[in-house]
C-alpha cells in the first residue's frame, strides 16, 4: 500500500485487548502522524484490518497465531510490525519466501522494542570480543509463554557473532554433572538463565568475565510504555524497508 504524505498512516493493532496491545493503541492514538483504525482482540475477524484500510498492523498476539496473522497481512499488502516471539528459523524462512512475491511489503519482527534493550544487544556484541566468559540472565513476568525470551536469544546470537569475529572458542565451563539443568539453556554457545516471577516486567543482565574483572550490561523495563517508542519507530519505518527485518536495530543507525 502507498501512503499519502498528506495524511496520517492508518494503523491496526492485533492483540489489542492485552496489556501490550492496549499500550500500543494508546501510543498510536497519541501520535499526530498515525491513525488507529482497527483494534483486533481475541475472537475478532482479522479481515477487519483490511476493511478499515490499515496500511500497517502491529501484531502483539501470542506465538501460536502470530505466523498465520503475518501471512494473512502480507497476502493483503499490509506492512507488519511484530512483537510476538516464538518464531522459528522454519517460520522465518517461510515468511521470507512469501515476501519475495509481495513487492514493497515490509515486516519487522522485533524481539524487544525497548530502545535500551536494543542498545544493550549491540553493546553486548561489541563487548563479546574482549571477554573469555559471557552469560545471560533474563527475567520476565509470570505470564510470559516462552523461555528463553526472544530478547535473550537475540542477545546470545549477537554475543556469538562478536566472539566469532574475535576468533574466540567456546566459553570456558568445567561443569561435568548438571542433572537438574542448573547451568540453564545453551543458545548459540551462550548459557541463558530464565526467571519467571510475579512483579517483573522485562529485564536482562549480560555478564562478561575476564581475568580479574567483570563487565555487566543490564536493561530493565518497569512498564510496558517503555516499548512504545520502539513500536512507533517500527510503524513509521516499516514501509521504507521491504522484506523481512529481524530486530529493531535494523531500523537504527548502530554501525
Amino acid at each position: 500500500m502507498i501512503q499519502s504524505p498528506s495524511r496520517p498512516t492508518r494503523v491496526a493493532v492485533l492483540g489489542a485487548s492485552g496489556r501490550m496491545g492496549a499500550a500500543a493503541c494508546a501510543a498510536v492514538e497519541d501520535a499526530a502522524d498515525l491513525e488507529l483504525v482497527a483494534r483486533i482482540g481475541r475472537g475478532d475477524d482479522i479481515a477487519a484490518v483490511a476493511e478499515a484500510g490499515a496500511e500497517v498492523a502491529i501484531d502483539l498476539t501470542i506465538p501460536s497465531v502470530t505466523a498465520e496473522n503475518v501471512r494473512w497481512l502480507v497476502e493483503h499488502g499490509i506492512h507488519a510490525v511484530v512483537g510476538t516471539t516464538g518464531w522459528t528459523e522454519e517460520s522465518l524462512d517461510a515468511l521470507r519466501t512469501q515476501l519475495e512475491g509481495a513487492e514493497g511489503v515490509g515486516v519487522l519482527i522485533a524481539p524487544n522494542f525497548a530502545i535500551g534493550a536494543v542498545l544493550a544487544m549491540r553493546f553486548a556484541e561489541i563487548a563479546a570480543r574482549y571477554y573469555d566468559s559471557a552469560e545471560i540472565i533474563e527475567m520476565h513476568h509470570e505470564n510470559k509463554l516462552d523461555a528463553p525470551s526472544g530478547t535473550a536469544r537475540h542477545t546470545a546470537a549477537a554475543i556469538a557473532r562478536g566472539r566469532a569475529e574475535a576468533g574466540l572458542g567456546p566459553v570456558p565451563d568445567a561443569t561435568e554433572k548438571d542433572p537438574d539443568g542448573a547451568r540453564g539453556a545453551v543458545v548459540d554457545g551462550i548459557h541463558v538463565h530464565a526467571v519467571r516471577q510475579r512483579g517483573l516486567v522485562a529485564h536482562e543482565v549480560v555478564q562478561f568475565g575476564g581475568v580479574g574483572e567483570q563487565f555487566v550490561l543490564r536493561h530493565d523495563s518497569f512498564d510496558r510504555v517503555s516499548f512504545m517508542p520502539g513500536v512507533l519507530l517500527g510503524v513509521r519505518e516499516v514501509a521504507a524497508h521491504p522484506g523481512l527485518t529481524v530486530g529493531l536495530d535494523g531500523y537504527m543507525d548502530l554501525g
